[in-house]
């Protein structure tokens, strides 16, 4: 009779284990879409970052074919595109606004801990688009482009 008890003990702890994970990810999900509603995208930095678009994959194509760069780096680029690849979001494409920011802000960040992780040199390298996409870029990603970058007024 020990058996038994012991089968149910475990399957008990696998449902609270889940219970919490799905708890956790609730929680996780409310509070992305809490700050996605108090700090909304401002029309212009979102149609700028949609403007850069191509440019942007272009980009994440040479960065992970480019053997020099961390491991890191790579792991961030293809979890990103895994992401992205997902048909499940963090807050559903249906609702208005909110629905593409957050892919918008996901890629903002993986592209931010990328440029700081391989230099802004390597990402410069490897920009595919015009100067000015470049500065655009450095602007949505809140890196300094430093006084070597084209159009910079430092």
């Amino acid at each position: 009779m020990v058996r038994p008890l012991a089968y149910a003990a475990l399957v008990s702890w696998y449902w609270e284990l889940l219970i919490g994970i799905a708890i956790g990810v609730a929680a996780l999900w409310v509070t992305l879409v809490v700050t996605l509603i108090i700090v909304r995208p401002r029309g212009g930095l979102l149609r700028e970052a949609l403007r850069l678009l191509p440019d942007v994959l272009r980009l994440v194509r040479r960065l992970g074919s480019d053997r020099s760069l961390p491991r890191g780096v790579h792991v961030r680029l293809w979890l990103l595109l895994a992401y992205l690849a997902l048909p499940v979001d963090l807050v559903p494409d249906f609702v208005p606004v909110l629905g593409y920011a957050d892919d918008a802000i996901v890629v903002v960040f993986v592209l931010r801990s990328v440029v700081r992780r391989s230099g802004l040199a390597a990402v410069r390298r490897h920009w595919p688009g015009t100067d000015d996409g470049f500065v655009t870029f450095t602007r949505l990603t809140r890196v300094s482009a430093g006084p070597d970058a084209p159009n910079s007024t430092a």
